[in-house]
């Protein structure tokens, strides 16, 4: 099955583990963030959040394209 991560028997999509990786990653940020003082200096940080989140879950997934083709050659040698 393509596109898939097996978690336990159960199958979820792709960009669901990268949503979770990139909201924890998001949590991190937003607390150093917040300790520099940052958010002094944003208009909107609801959408300066969502902004963070969106350009996290696209670092995260562009990583996951580009490391794809290793993956598989790692487990096709495997088997």
């Amino acid at each position: 099955m393509t596109g898939a991560v097996d978690v336990f028997g159960l199958y979820l999509p792709w960009l669901m583990p990268l949503a979770f990786a990139a909201l924890l990653l998001l949590w991190g940020v937003r607390r150093m963030l917040a300790l520099c003082g940052a958010y002094r200096w944003v208009w909107h940080p609801a959408l300066f959040d969502m902004a963070l989140y969106v350009l996290l879950l696209w670092g995260l997934s562009s990583l996951s394209l580009q490391a794809a083709p290793a993956v598989l050659s790692l487990f096709s040698t495997m088997n």
